[in-house]
């Protein structure tokens, strides 16, 4: 397979394609939370699955996942062995190439899949869409011609999806006027300003928005209300910043905004299941 050959013995593998990343892991493991980017998974090996609040998403060879906006997610690798690691390949959904294409077919979404759900789905991976991805990965063999192929190989990606029952989900990223947009721009913001307070009617006010339509529409799309999104952001920052720069529990939650230390001890042993103290000596006797 070109995806184990190009990681080798590394878990990623970033050639010079804009927007793909190549992934191997040979063994599963406890899920992590991060921020998941609009994007297209594919695997060829292996399972996976992401959580997005209560709902988890299991995805392998035979359907693909594909994220509309940023999403906070805990994800997990389901089913890998050395023998047979799980294989995926990622790649970035490019809105500007959505959007040209859109206007140059015409093409509206599909009725029977209308994208009124959470921005992430479970897509029936295709015998086209296998080949167009092989092909996108088998030009890392052949640099010269990236510049010329790898956009043509990509749009072609773009245009099966979009051709598909899911279709709608690449289509809303287009729309200017829609809902996602406004819920995409809300994210930038607050993935920016997490550290600060917020108003939820300033922040609906910025993206032109009714507080009440925005926060059904926020909730919609990612399952969280806006405040627990920025908890998220924080929390997660903060355990980033325990467990990689050694920082106190304490120090990290007024870096990431809490004024109280007990209140984010609280929220932080909810969302990680252990108490921050204990992720910060975690983390140092990982790194001595």
């Amino acid at each position: 397979m070109r995806i184990a050959r190009w990681t080798g013995d590394t878990e990623l593998f970033t050639p010079t394609i804009s927007g793909l990343t190549l992934h191997r892991h040979t063994h599963a493991g406890p899920p992590f939370d991060c921020m998941m980017e609009p994007a297209i998974a594919i695997p060829v090996q292996g399972v996976k699955q992401t959580r997005l609040a209560a709902e988890v998403y299991r995805y392998d060879q035979h359907q693909l996942l594909l994220t509309s906006l940023d999403l906070p997610v805990a994800m997990q690798v389901a089913q890998a062995s050395p023998e047979l690691p799980f294989l995926c390949a990622v790649l970035r959904i490019d809105s500007r190439t959505i959007s040209d294409m859109v206007i140059e077919t015409g093409l509206q979404p599909t009725k029977q899949r209308a994208a009124s759900g959470p921005g992430m789905v479970l897509v029936k991976t295709t015998a086209g869409l296998l080949s167009s991805f092989d092909r996108l990965v088998a030009l890392i063999d052949e640099p010269e011609l990236i510049p010329v192929l790898a956009p043509m190989a990509k749009r072609e990606i773009f245009y099966r999806i979009l051709r598909s029952e899911a279709g709608s989900y690449l289509w809303q990223m287009a729309s200017i006027a829609d809902q996602t947009q406004s819920i995409a721009r809300a994210i930038d913001w607050l993935k920016a300003h997490f550290r600060e307070p917020l108003r939820i009617e300033a922040l609906a006010s910025l993206v032109g928005m009714s507080p009440s339509r925005f926060h059904h529409h926020f909730k919609r799309l990612t399952s969280m209300s806006p405040l627990q999104f920025q908890k998220w952001l924080r929390l997660t920052e903060a355990r980033r910043l325990m467990l990689v720069h050694e920082v106190e529990a304490s120090t990290a939650a007024y870096d990431v905004g809490y004024e109280s230390p007990s209140q984010f001890s609280r929220e932080y042993a909810r969302q990680f299941g252990n108490p921050p103290r204990r992720d910060t000596v975690a983390g140092q006797s990982q790194v001595g």
